[in-house]
């Protein structure tokens, strides 16, 4: 159930170019999203306000270790897919290699950039930034849920684990 919303990118280029002739707007995010939370689950709802469909870039596992380093992620690529495409609010997913999404956005060319506000347009990657500007996407920052992270799950875990 929900994994017909996992889609190739060159799926997600038409959907776009569609959803752009009509007029519509495509809203699209990206991230690890290794546990989801509370955190993850009201930040994706408020981009998916943004727009008429959301699109998750996901981070493959290679992708989040690199990142995020050894242990990580928890759940594998296929899960965390499944898991997103399950949520109502994200209409597709798609998982890509590399650790920034740059050549995602130039091929998916969103209407719309969401990402949390752990980032500001100054610290979000310049690449992806450029790409964005290229793309004619406008970039917004969502409100961060305070105290809610992958991070700080780990840890209470971590302390229940013990």
């Amino acid at each position: 159930m929900g994994t017909e919303k996992i889609q190739r990118a060159e799926a997600l280029a038409v959907v776009s170019q569609e959803m752009a002739a009509g007029g519509r707007r495509l809203v699209f995010t990206n991230g690890c999203f290794d546990l989801l939370h509370v955190g993850h689950v009201r930040y994706l709802q408020a981009a998916r306000a943004l727009g008429d469909a959301l699109v998750v870039g996901l981070n493959s596992d290679a992708s989040v270790r690199a990142l995020k380093g050894d242990g990580r992620p928890v759940n594998t690529e296929a899960d965390r897919a499944e898991v997103l495409a399950a949520l109502e609010c994200v209409d597709f997913v798609t998982i890509f290699g590399g650790e920034r999404v740059t050549g995602l956005i130039g091929q998916i060319r969103p209407q719309v950039y969401a990402k949390g506000g752990d980032y500001t347009i100054e610290t979000l990657d310049r690449g992806e930034v450029g790409a964005l500007r290229e793309v004619g996407s406008e970039i917004r920052i969502l409100a961060l849920v305070e105290g809610r992270s992958t991070t700080a799950t780990l840890q209470r875990a971590g302390r229940l684990a013990g």
